[in-house]
């Protein structure tokens, strides 16, 4: 277009000495026109190229949106993926501990129903002892100790003061203590012995540690005499180390000399019990 319009030019110039003024004239509206249209060109051009340049901008900002929200997707789809695993994996996690928790329940109840058995063996026990040897006299007392039987037998029912030798009263109670361990021969009996805290030393005995332990002997010789299992019977001193009250009273030092006879299952013989509830726990699980 600028090359028409200098060739035009030129051409108006060779010619002016040849042509008259009103070609002249109108040869210069020509060229203005021609000027007109070269200027509304250009605003134009500029026009489509500032448009160009926005929209190249506008299709790059698209291109990166586009590009995040593949991105966006993918990373959606791959979450949605991961919780689908985990939400699987969580489902069998859940489940596991729910049979766990079965499990432990199963074998809680288990236990308490070999306890329960345990506790009714200890209830028919104090129950035998009772009627065997009575409950009538203050200075005998039977009960139930951290789940163990036992007899309590004050001092003045078994010995004279000072002494291991057994009283004949005291012979009629322990051939009825004798009798009900002999009708449980999976329990054993330990004796106790235990005194004041006056110290002792008469003969071959040093101290309170020597008497309350030979008269534990003393009992369990007069059990096996009356009849009991020797392979039953435990015997055991305690000395003045375990008082039930203090030793500032005659009364008070009265009580604390006493003999303790506890009847209990064989530890072993109670673990054959939870173990074979164990057994028949798995063994029905098994089928």
């Amino acid at each position: 277009m600028k090359r028409l319009l200098i060739a035009g030019i030129t051409s108006a110039l060779l010619l002016t000495s040849c042509v008259s003024k009103k070609e002249y004239a109108a040869l210069e509206a020509r060229q203005q026109e021609t000027q007109d249209l070269l200027n509304s060109a250009t605003v134009k051009l500029n026009a489509c190229l500032e448009e160009k340049a926005s929209a190249t901008t506008r299709v790059k900002s698209l291109e990166e949106r586009v590009a995040e929200m593949r991105k966006d997707k993918n990373n959606l789809i791959q979450s949605s993926k991961d919780l689908t695993v985990l939400t699987k994996q969580g489902a069998v996690n859940l489940e596991k501990s729910l049979e766990s928790l079965k499990e432990k329940d199963l074998k809680i109840n288990r236990l308490q129903d070999a306890l329960t058995k345990k506790d009714s063996v200890t209830l028919a026990l104090v129950t035998s002892l009772k009627r065997e040897v009575g409950i009538n006299d203050q200075d005998i007392e039977i009960n139930v100790e951290k789940g163990v039987v036992f007899i309590s037998l004050s001092d003045k029912v078994l010995f004279k003061s000072g002494s291991y030798q057994i009283t004949s009263r005291a012979e009629e109670i322990l051939g009825k203590v004798a009798t009900v361990i002999n009708s449980k021969p999976d329990f054993e009996a330990l004796v106790e012995g235990h005194t004041d805290n006056v110290p002792y030393n008469r003969g071959v005995l040093i101290d309170n540690w020597d008497l309350s332990a030979k008269r534990a002997t003393a009992i369990v010789r007069k059990l096996v005499e009356l009849g009991a299992n020797p392979a039953q019977l435990i015997a055991a001193g305690r000395s003045e180390f375990v008082p039930l009250v203090p030793n500032d009273t005659p009364e008070n030092k009265s009580t604390n000399r006493r003999t303790k006879i506890y009847v209990l299952p064989k530890i072993d013989q109670f673990y054959n019990m939870i173990e074979e509830e164990m057994k028949n726990m798995s063994e029905e699980e098994g089928n």
